[in-house]
């Protein structure tokens, strides 16, 4: 058993009742298991404590409440955010929480926002790449985004299939549609100015960023764009520069070789994605950080120090 240290920023939780409303089939068609995963708080802790985990940000993952109609959405979403408040509440610390939104009902996520930070707490958001036919940047989504900012949020935000989804039969959506909707998530912030206009928002993209480190290069080509010019006054570059980016699934040489030509190591963040990725997931990801050769101050800061700054915290 390894002394807790790490600091999980991506960390999945599915409350009894949050499992109920939307059922385990619809789960489980996402992931390479084909199966929801067994959790509990208990199941968490323990795994937690076998890697050196200290403290998990506990969040909703894919595919949320999509198949809701709006009073459903509010009432799991209420549900999920209690469930998740009274687990950070009774943790001694060992869980923190990314509040979940029912977008894509404006006003609806509004008043959860006010009640997630204002009567439950919670320690930021948590936000899907896209809702139906409309991804973050949609300005739709413009009034959710300034109540974040006003807040400062540190805002989560982990992919779902998109409308985009290309249905290859044998791979499930984990394996290509959700990195490539975060993608265009991120690509749609972008463009709509929402990274621009909002920029008290902390925001962190699951998974290394999608395909974004790979593509940073092909995106900045979008400056030379002459109508691109107002939207892409900082350049696209320095904007993605100023993200977030968590190790889930992504700990590895490929991966790395791209995110950290983007962005400097402090803004990268330790992400098991547990338990939608195994034990044994989380495992490899420790191991595969280990063997990247980082120096070890860095090493350190990705798996525990930049998550204090961000989270401004100390322990």
């Amino acid at each position: 058993m390894t002394s807790p240290h790490r600091i999980d920023v991506h960390h999945h939780i599915l409350p009894p009742r949050y499992l109920k409303a939307v059922g385990e089939d619809a789960i489980g068609r996402l992931l390479v298991s084909g199966k929801a995963p067994a959790w509990s708080p208990e199941l968490s802790i323990a795994v937690m404590d076998r890697h050196g985990i200290a403290r998990a940000y506990t969040s909703m993952s894919a595919p949320g409440v999509s198949g809701c109609a709006e009073a459903e959405a509010v009432e799991v979403v209420r549900g999920f955010n209690d469930d998740a408040a009274a687990l950070r509440r009774s943790s001694g610390g060992r869980f923190g929480t990314f509040a979940f939104l029912p977008l894509p009902h404006v006003p609806a996520a509004l008043a959860e926002i006010d009640r997630a930070y204002d009567t439950i707490g919670t320690d930021g958001i948590g936000l899907l790449t896209s809702y139906g036919t409309r991804y973050l940047g949609d300005p739709l989504f413009d009034p959710v985004f300034a109540a974040l900012d006003r807040r400062r949020a540190v805002v989560f935000v982990h992919p779902d299939c998109g409308p985009c989804s290309c249905h290859i039969p044998g791979v499930p959506a984990a394996t290509l549609d959700f990195p490539f909707d975060t993608t265009r998530a991120i690509v749609s912030l972008m463009m709509n100015g929402t990274f621009a206009r909002f920029p008290g928002i902390r925001f962190i993209f699951s998974h290394a960023g999608g395909t974004v480190p790979f593509l940073a290069d092909r995106l900045a080509r979008l400056e030379r764009i002459p109508s691109n010019g107002a939207v892409l006054s900082e350049g696209v570059l320095p904007t993605l520069r100023r993200l977030y980016f968590d190790t889930a699934l992504s700990a590895n040489r490929y991966a790395f070789a791209a995110l950290l030509q983007l962005v400097d190591a402090s803004q990268v963040l330790f992400g098991s994605d547990y338990p939608f990725a195994p034990e044994d997931t989380t495992a490899a990801s420790i191991a595969g950080l280990a063997e990247l050769g980082l120096d070890p101050a860095l090493l350190q800061a990705i798996e525990r120090g930049n998550a204090l700054t961000l989270f401004e915290t100390t322990a």
